[in-house]
């Protein structure tokens, strides 16, 4: 007989702090221990135990097309026997630069990283270098990745696990961080080098922007001067091919990619105005380098994905988003749940709250009822899989069929019953 989720978790903890590499996966804020993942196939993964589980977490949004698709995984074994690794450039940089930005309009270089919090921190780092400023705004439940000056009041696993920041960031690396709510265009004095936000909050939830607040932004930005920066690690290339500056019509001055870009493996980037990008060594002043920026089998799966998406790749996705958002608010509000499902485009996510989720104060309230916690147990006791956090969003992928959707729906709303029985 094989290994159990159990015994894995409890040798895992042996050797790795809590037992898991990124804190979201551990359960901390649902109860329970994980399962472990041993292989994945369009909407579904299956554990160590052999158990299959439908799929919306979709490694929290990089999975676009569903997991292990075909042409992503021979782009990738074809990369492979080239070599993993070349520590010099390579064709399919180039190519994927390029495709980035002929997508997304006003995004006219690029450079290519490891992660999101990398183009989070290298996008600031650039911001200061090319404005001179130190000061750096961000947004209550906004998460720009784990650097140390983005790391106050963030939303993710931040939020997830109820911590206000980080032991072990120095006061000194925060000192030029404001944070101020999300939904609220602030104040902004002639020492702010940029304002970093999620054009649409998804680590506290899904918060939409109202309208005005991202115009609002621009036009604050301008007038004082500073860079305005979409950290779109999520949303690039998710709701639509030219990301949120496309879908609201707000340009900024500089973005962040992640996780579409990479087809599942590990490349993120950060690009936008030439002037401003010129910047970066070895051109000008800012510092910023990866032995493995730009990885060829990345950059082979991060092309087969953009190669495989068209305007109705995201009319469809929208579509499967909006008929789960709708069942699933449908079947808790029978079940008499005060409850809030939000979709935009693609994403989704459900709030236990009597009201619309505007803030991360909001988006707390909702969370602390709990009621998530025990809704994500319900449907994993049923093999439909959940964000194992009420801060986090859903990603339904190409690869979920409307059946799927109403499954997942009926499952719900069994599940819903259960809980308020």
């Amino acid at each position: 007989m094989g290994i159990s989720n159990q015994q894995l978790f409890k040798r895992a903890q042996e050797v790795i702090p809590g037992g898991v590499n990124s804190p979201v996966r551990s359960f901390r804020s649902v109860g329970g221990s994980p399962y472990f993942v041993a292989r994945a196939e369009g909407a579904y993964v299956w554990d160590v135990e052999g158990r299959r589980y439908l799929d919306y977490v979709q490694s929290w949004g990089a999975s676009i097309l569903g997991h292990a698709h075909p042409k992503v995984i021979e782009a990738i074994r074809a990369a492979a026997g080239d070599g993993t690794s070349y520590g010099a450039p390579t064709e399919r940089e180039v190519l994927l630069a390029e495709a980035i930005c002929a997508r997304v309009e006003g995004c006219e270089n690029v450079r290519l990283v490891s992660s999101g919090t990398e183009a989070g921190m290298s996008a600031v780092r650039v911001a200061r270098g090319f404005t001179g400023r130190d000061r750096i705004l961000i947004f209550e439940g906004c998460y720009h990745g784990h650097s140390d000056g983005l790391l106050a009041a963030g939303g993710s696993g931040v939020a997830t696990l109820g911590l206000p920041a980080s032991a072990g960031v120095p006061p000194g690396a925060v000192a030029e961080t404001v944070v101020v709510p999300y939904n609220v265009v602030p104040e902004i004095g002639d020492d702010v080098a940029a304002v970093i936000v999620e054009p649409i909050a998804a680590n506290m939830g899904l918060v939409a922007p109202e309208r005005g607040f991202l115009e609002g932004l621009r036009a604050a930005c301008d007038a004082a001067g500073a860079l305005l920066i979409f950290d779109e690690v999520i949303t690039g290339f998710r709701v639509g091919l030219g990301g949120c500056a496309a879908v609201f019509g707000v340009r900024p001055d500089l973005w962040c990619f992640g996780k579409v870009i990479g087809g599942g493996l590990p490349l993120a980037a950060f690009g936008g105005r030439r002037d401003v990008m010129e910047a970066l060594a070895p051109l000008g002043p800012v510092y910023q380098a990866g032995t493995l920026s730009g990885n060829p089998l990345a950059t082979a799966a991060g092309l087969a994905v953009l190669d495989l998406l068209d305007d109705s790749s995201f009319t469809e996705l929208a579509h499967r988003a909006a008929s789960l958002a709708e069942g699933l608010a449908a079947v808790l509000a029978d079940a008499d749940f005060a409850v809030q499902v939000p979709v935009q485009g693609p994403l989704l996510s459900v709030f236990f709250s009597d009201a619309p989720v505007r803030n991360y104060a909001d988006a707390s309230a909702a969370a602390a009822t709990g009621t998530y916690a025990k809704l994500f147990a319900a449907l994993l006791d049923q093999n439909v899989a959940f964000a194992p956090s009420p801060y986090e969003v859903l990603f339904p992928s190409l690869a979920h069929t409307d059946d799927e959707i109403a499954r997942t729906v009926d499952v719900v709303a069994a599940a819903a019953r259960a809980i308020r029985a």
